[in-house]
């Protein structure tokens, strides 16, 4: 039964991908919990405070498989705990002397955040691998359209020229930050820990800090200093990062998006056989991914921001914000994955239409290159001369349906120090792209480095 919509055949794909959903289904997250205590029973027995052959039992126990989930579940409902049930199932599963020694002296908040480390651990190989794929293909865009002219736009209107290179190399910059970023708190987050009810390991014995670097080493975690059961900031961090990651490719989604107008027409969304557009509406070529993308990026930051609120912990450990991250991280996990995964499949079937670019960026008549007719001007007659004559020949020129150039040429002062040549010059968008290129160059010889790692 589907009632998410991570759930639901139907729509799950807009919302996740079949890798991640197998990282954060429910037997997954069984299975990081026994791996957890399979690592602390061999950690344990390493250090003479459990039987070696308890150990071994636990170790051979300690798999998915051995939970019976819909049992477990009705258990918990039952006794209203979140881990018990299992560990009853794991205890029973080994002899009755050997399954004494399950769980000792650890808690169920161990467990369930060292558990939650390594199902990140796994989506975070995901999330590295398909933000390379993306920056990878804007680099590629950037690179092709380096000198593609296209009209900029600023409050939502016409500019300035650019070219369509400058845009994307300016969002693989973005990328490439956030790449910085999921590789510089991996030390951060990727940490367990076992620590006991109220954080002093005092369950632990005099061996806690050993049991806790063993632990961990087998599971190829960092150790805490401290308990961080009511310091949430590690998993909030890696929620912000995946939140900023979604921000952007929600931007890029929604700029394609608007490209897209028909009224635009500068990209087009890359085409498959069958795809439809309407019910109704039989010729009609929808944005899908470009739709999605910030779409999904709105319920990430809503599920970011449960994140945020969790942190707000109360003494040495409540459920109030615990629990909320049960619900919130996979969320969010799921949805950095689709982004991610869209995002690549957007920008790779792109097609780009330089021949609309140049028809819109000509659609005012040359009057957005209004700036640099100043400046060039202003070299010869004086900045607050040239910006009230170019004034002046733009009204005239707008009220009589002029193009730039032509209202220039007609206004008295213009036409006595500019050739009809230099007019022709200063009115050439091609000549007004400043250091575009040169931005795009130094972004992608920045960004090789990763890009080719």
């Amino acid at each position: 039964m589907g009632i998410s919509v991570f759930d639901m055949q139907a729509l799950q794909h807009n919302w996740s991908t079949d890798e991640t959903r197998a990282i954060f289904d429910e037997p997954m997250r069984v299975q990081k919990w026994m791996e957890v205590e399979a690592a602390l029973a061999k950690a344990q027995a390493k250090l003479g405070i459990i039987p070696q052959a308890a150990a071994d039992d636990i170790e051979a126990h300690a798999k998915g498989e051995t939970i019976d989930i819909p049992k477990m579940a009705a258990e918990i409902r039952r006794v209203k705990h979140a881990l018990v049930p299992a560990l009853k199932q794991l205890q029973a599963a080994c002899s009755a002397e050997n399954g004494q020694w399950v769980h000792y002296g650890a808690t169920t908040q161990d467990i369930l955040d060292t558990g939650m480390v390594l199902q990140i651990r796994d989506a975070h190989a995901l999330y590295l691998r398909d933000l390379k794929a993306a920056a990878k293909e804007l680099a590629r865009l950037a690179r092709e359209h380096r000198d593609t002219v296209m009209a900029g736009r600023t409050h939502g209107v016409l500019a300035l020229p650019i070219t369509f290179g400058h845009k994307c190399a300016i969002w693989l910059d973005e990328l490439s930050r956030h790449h910085d970023r999921l590789k510089e708190v991996e030390k951060r987050v990727f940490v367990g820990e076992l620590v006991g009810a109220v954080g002093t390991q005092a369950s632990l014995g005099p061996k806690a800090r050993q049991v806790e670097e063993g632990t961990m080493a087998i599971l190829g975690l960092g150790v805490p200093d401290i308990s961080w059961a009511p310091a949430r900031d590690r998993l909030a961090e890696y929620a912000s990062i995946l939140n900023l990651i979604g921000a952007t490719i929600g931007k890029i989604g929604n700029e394609l998006f608007n490209m897209q107008r028909n009224e635009f027409a500068e990209v087009e969304e890359g085409f498959t056989e069958g795809k439809l557009g309407s019910s109704t509406m039989p010729h009609k070529r929808n944005p899908v991914f470009a739709e999605n993308l910030p779409c999904v990026a709105r319920g990430l930051r809503a599920s970011a921001g449960l994140m945020l609120e969790a942190m707000v912990v109360e003494s040495e450990r409540d459920g109030i914000g615990w629990k909320t991250e049960w619900k919130a991280m996979p969320e969010c996990c799921l949805m950095a994955g689709a982004l991610l995964f869209q995002c690549v499949s957007l920008l790779r079937g792109l097609r780009v239409d330089k021949a609309r670019m140049l028809e819109n960026l000509d659609r005012m008549r040359g009057y957005l290159l209004s700036e640099r007719v100043m400046l060039e001007l202003g070299e010869k007659v004086g900045k607050q001369n040239a910006h009230e004559w170019i004034y002046e020949a733009s009204m005239h020129g707008i009220e009589n349906r002029l193009d730039f150039a032509g209202a220039m040429r007609r206004h008295p002062e213009i036409s006595k120090v500019s050739t009809d040549a230099e007019i022709t010059s200063m009115t050439d968008p091609r000549g007004y792209l400043g250091e575009a290129g040169a931005s795009v160059d130094r972004v992608l010889a920045r960004t090789a480095g990763w890009l080719e790692s």
